[in-house]
Formats: C-alpha cells, structure tokens, sequence
C-alpha cells in the first residue's frame, strides 16, 4: 500500500477531532443541532489552520444519512464518499484555477436542479478572492436569492479583497493560527501512535517553525521524520530546518547582559562559520528574550520541563524587566530591517551593537574605565539597627537605584548630590535646572521609601544649588560607553573597508 502523508492521513473526519478553533466549532455545531443553518458560509485565516477540512466536516453534516447533526456517522456511504472526495454533491471549486467568468457561470449553471443523493447541494470554492470581478458578480446574484437546497462554503486566506456584497451576504468565521502548545500535543500525539522515536524539544523545534499552521507542522514532521531515518533527533531537526542550538541563542543573550561587546562580536563571528539564517536567528532571540520577561512577571508559566528553562529563570533574575523590553524591542526592529543591510551578519552585528548602545548604564553593576559600581543589597526585610549605615556621597546613586524609583521622585533624587548623611538625616543639593521637580509630597515620598528600606524613620533636607548628581555620573559614564563602541565598531572590516575606499566616518547621532 502507497505511503500516506501525515498531513492527509491525520486530517480530522469530524468536529472533536479538530485541533483549536474551538470558537468557530461552537457556532457551527449550535447552528446544526438547532436547526439554525445560513445558506453561505465565509472561512477566513492563514493557510493549514483548517478551513477547508471544517468546510468538508460540515458538508459531511449536512448530508449524513442519520440526519443533519454535528455529528456525523462517518461510515454511512455518504459520509465515506466526501472523505474520499467522490460525493457527487459536494462541488470543490479552486477559484484561483477558475477565474474568469465562464467559469463561474458554469459552475453555477446547475445551481437550480436539486441534489442527486444528497439533502443538500454544496459548493466549497476555495481561495474565493482570486475571483474576478465578472466572476464575483455572476456568484453574486445566487448569494441573493439561493435556492433551498444549495449551501455555499467559501474559504480565503485574504478576505479583504472580498467585495462588501459578497461579505454582507456570508456568516463570517475567522479561523486563528494554532497555539503552539497545541501544535506540540498533537505532534507528540502522532509520532506515538506511529511508533516514531522522538525527542520533545524537536517536536518544539517543529512546532515553532509551523508558524501556527498545523498542515505546515505535519509537513516539516514528515520531513524530519524522513530526514532522520525513522527518529526525531534535535540536532537533526536544527540541521533540517537550519535553525541554531538554544545554547547558542542563549549565550547570545548573556553576553549582551554582561555587556562583553569584544567576546559578543567573536560569537557572531563563530556562528557565521555556520552560515545560519540571521533573521531566524533573532527569531529566537526574540523568543529567549518573551520566556524571560515571562519568568520575571509570571515565572509560574514556564515550562520547567524543557532544557533551556533554567537558564531562562537565571537570565531573569540578571537582566532587568526594562532591559528585556528594550532588547526585545531592538531585536524585532531588526529582524523587520535586517534583510535592507548590506549583508545579513553586518546587520545583525549591528543589532547587537545597538541593543548595547542603547541599554541604560544604570541597571546593574555598572563598568567604566576608572571605576566599578556595585548596587546597594535590598533588604527583604526591615532593617533592625538603631542607626542606618552611613552613606558615601560614590553611593548616593546606588541607594536611588536600589529604592526602585519611578517618575518624578525618580527625576528628583537623580538630580541631587548626597552632602551629608548623618545617622538618620540627609543632607541634599538640587541642581537649580530641576527645582520645579521638588515639592513638599514628593521630599515626603522620597523619606517614606527611605524608611521602608531601612526599616526606621529618615529625614530628608534638600536645597537648591549647584550640585554633582548622580545623573551626571550616569551620562559620564554613557559618554564613555558610546566612545569604547565606537572604537569597536571602527574595527569593523565593513567599516575599515568603507572608511578606506569610500573617505566614510562614524558619526554618533544623539536625540535632543
């Protein structure tokens, strides 16, 4: 017997067995079971989420010889005729072949003459919007004024360019892309009711890149089914489908936290050796970077099953939630822009380079060339001491950081100098260019926070006067960053070569 791809061999014969969709099965098996059918129906959704196979379902509900019903038999004659697609009564139509209007007008010419063997006659026209306009008008006229007997189901990844008449006169489902976590159980479904020996991260692997199309995922299964000779290997599902190891993805990601611009760039350099797809490969950042701001907000939903997890939860704990949405932020942007660079590694080193740039130089242990800055423990619990530790003017900036400010408060102890601090009492300088930031709520806000941190009353004393500020120090500090990037990227051969041949300069380009 002739081999059968999994795609056809596992395609659902009835509502239960669909994979998601559940909002357009509801619908549909209210509207059978009470007697509610519309004469046209409009499936709309991106290809392999199962429009035409719930359009067959329900023309097999149709026509089932126990009676209309949400479910069918499955083994009465008409039942096993439209799974074979042999039902003389149900017409399947690619629209995309038959354009022009003679062929619509064909097609519809027998509209009129009732079923042959079953209660009802059913047009499915897939890819309706490739119609032309002719044709959209010859099937409009039957949408009017349908004869009882004839059911149209229309399918289209592109219902926009359907025309108003036709939409007006259809009940519209828009079918969603899969769940990947769906995607994953019914793979792992199928390679264990077909003996497949298999590793679950490339079912993952297989899943991801389905893009939420699940004819997709069973395609790339049986191709990496294939591909392995009988067994679902990782490796071999990374090599199939040219995708990196996560551990490649993932040190990516620790060296842009531990902001190693030198050791980030010779990584890239080793994963070009590869010859990977880039844009696939910020693709996984991108995931990597959506699982640890998923740990840091709600840490519960990470599946501690999978390999890469407890790296996820140890890159959350380094990485702060603003930096983890810049990152992510930057990395989208260049995977949109990546295929205008001059080549692809060019562009994504670039990526990273500005995922660097652009990261605030005050999360974190924060590194120049004179000086390293620590930031200040927080206490999980109120200290007991009669007196807080006394606190340097070197770090003031470390205590605003660790008090976890925001706003306006944030903008004022910023901009103010420690002078003194004495047991309980500190002593601070506004810069006079920030005075309107201080108001008697806001020095009162400021002492609260200090009080829960240290666990005991704190006055604040705050004039306006010359002052150096943290925020000074932040951008000395960020000005010697940008200067030791662009150092680096002036080694670049891309720009060796453009400064060489074409008299090109680094320019920085600041806003404001």
């Amino acid at each position: 017997m002739a081999y059968q791809v999994l795609a056809r061999k596992w395609r659902p014969h009835n509502f239960p067995e669909m994979v998601g969709q559940a909002h357009v099965l509801r619908a549909l098996t209210n509207a059978l079971d009470n007697d509610r059918l519309h004469h046209a129906y409009l499936f709309t959704g991106t290809r392999g989420v199962g429009k035409t196979t719930i359009a067959r379902i329900l023309a097999k509900s149709l026509n089932c010889e126990h009676g209309v019903s949400a479910y069918p038999c499955g083994e009465c004659a008409t039942c096993c005729e439209i799974d074979t697609g042999r039902f003389v009564d149900l017409i399947e139509v690619d629209a995309a072949s038959r354009t022009k209007v003679e062929d619509t007008r064909d097609l519809l010419d027998n509209v009129q003459y009732a079923p042959t063997k079953g209660r009802y006659k059913v047009y499915l026209i897939d890819e309706v919007h490739m119609l032309s306009t002719h044709s959209f008008n010859a099937l409009l006229k039957t949408l009017e004024e349908p004869p009882s007997h004839v059911k149209f189901l229309l399918a289209t990844t592109d219902p926009h360019k359907l025309p108003p008449t036709i939409l007006s006169r259809c009940l519209q489902f828009n079918l969603k892309r899969i769940p990947l976590e769906q995607i994953i159980q019914h793979l792992d479904k199928i390679v264990t009711a077909e003996n497949v020996e298999h590793e679950k991260s490339a079912l993952n692997l297989l899943s991801q890149a389905a893009d939420g199309s699940l004819r997709d995922a069973l395609s790339l299964l049986d191709q990496a089914i294939a591909y392995g000779a009988g067994k679902l290997a990782t490796d071999d599902v990374n090599g199939m489908l040219g995708s990196l190891d996560q551990n490649m993805v993932l040190e990516l990601v620790s060296l842009l936290i531990a902001n190693e611009a030198a050791s980030l760039l010779e990584k890239v350099a080793i994963l070009a050796e590869q010859n990977p797809d880039f844009t696939t490969v910020l693709g996984d950042m991108l995931s990597i970077l959506q699982q640890i701001a998923l740990a840091q907000i709600v840490p519960e939903t990470i599946d501690k099953s999978q390999p890469e997890s407890e790296s996820i939860q140890e890159l959350a704990k380094q990485l702060s939630p603003e930096d983890v949405q810049l990152f992510y932020q930057i990395c989208l942007i260049g995977k949109r822009d990546l295929p205008l660079a001059p080549e692809p590694r060019g562009g994504f080193e670039m990526v990273m380079l500005r995922m660097l740039a652009f990261r605030p130089v005050t999360q974190g242990t924060v590194q120049n060339s004179t000086t390293t800055i620590k930031p200040v423990a927080k206490s999980t619990s109120p200290i007991k001491s009669t007196k807080s530790a006394p606190v340097t003017t070197s770090e003031w900036g470390n205590v605003v950081q660790t008090l976890g400010l925001n706003g306006f408060i944030k903008q004022l102890a910023n901009n103010c100098e420690l002078k003194k601090h004495e047991g309980n009492s500190w002593h601070l300088s506004l810069n006079p260019q920030y005075k309107a930031v201080l108001n008697e709520n806001r020095k009162k806000t400021l002492e609260e926070l200090l009080n829960k941190h240290y666990g005991e009353s704190q006055t604040v004393h705050i004039r306006v006067e010359e002052a150096k500020t943290p925020a000074m120090h932040q951008q000395q500090v960020h000005e010697e960053h940008q200067r030791y990037m662009v150092k680096e990227l002036e080694k670049e051969p891309f720009v060796v070569y453009m400064k060489e041949n074409c008299n090109a300069q680094v320019k920085v380009v600041t806003n404001g």
